[in-house]
């Protein structure tokens, strides 16, 4: 196992392994960290990944480097990450240090001069985060808070809020999400399964109704009222 010391020179072979044992690890290092740190850099997560990434890095072009001691080190970073994860969940105190409290930019209308300050926000900043939310006016605006993974929430004052069937106390169908029984030309039995249908009745209703076969599917989604929805290759 040359390639995981450091060496003057390495061979084509070796720098192939060093790179395939340094993608697996780190594979295995992002499913500890888990999906909170992947989608979501607050301080913490940030941190972890910046030094993960600069200590991975520099072996994979540099003979000199082992690949044993970033190993090492990213393996003892990562156990401080998960110890800090459980110090943020275990003590509130902890938390605050390393995460900041949510804060307020907007209320009632009104634009926080301070909270802009405080989260280090420009004006532009601020509209284009509306922007992206479908809010074109400030004044619309409830409440808007800037999160401690530097994300927006923002609520419109109830008058510019969307009318909806409860708003009539109207009664609307449950939510149904419809189930994928075929995806590219292959029947998911496991789903076919779940709904006591058989590939007999998929093949008919295609036949019958569509005038097509299976393999001839893009996609097919069937609802709790055994409605089938067909999406052809085009």
């Amino acid at each position: 196992m040359n390639f995981f010391q450091s060496n003057e020179t390495l061979t084509a072979i070796e720098w192939i392994l060093r790179a395939i044992v340094a993608f697996f690890f780190l594979v295995i290092v992002a499913k500890v960290l888990g999906q909170r740190a992947i989608s979501q850099l607050r301080l913490l997560d940030f941190v972890i990944a910046l030094v993960i990434g600069n200590i991975i890095a520099h072996p994979l072009s540099d003979e000199h480097l082992g690949l044993k001691g970033s190993v090492i080190t990213t393996t003892v970073l990562v156990s401080f990450y998960l110890i800090g994860v459980f110090m943020i969940l275990k003590w509130p105190w902890f938390r605050k240090l390393v995460n900041h409290v949510p804060i307020t930019i907007v209320q009632d209308g009104e634009i926080i001069y301070e909270g802009l300050k405080k989260a280090r926000i420009s004006i532009d900043d601020l509209l284009e985060e509306l922007r992206e939310e479908k809010v074109e006016d400030v004044k619309k605006v409830a409440l808007a808070i800037w999160e401690a993974d530097g994300k927006f929430s923002v609520f419109l004052d109830p008058k510019y809020e969307s009318i909806t069937p409860a708003s009539f106390q109207m009664k609307t169908e449950p939510f149904d999400l419809p189930r994928t029984v075929i995806k590219e030309g292959k029947i998911i039995f496991e789903e076919l399964n779940k709904i006591q249908k058989d590939i007999g009745w998929v093949s008919s209703t295609l036949e019958s109704s569509y005038q097509t076969q299976v393999k001839n599917v893009l996609l097919a989604t069937i609802d709790r009222k055994d409605n089938l929805k067909v999406f052809l290759y085009k």
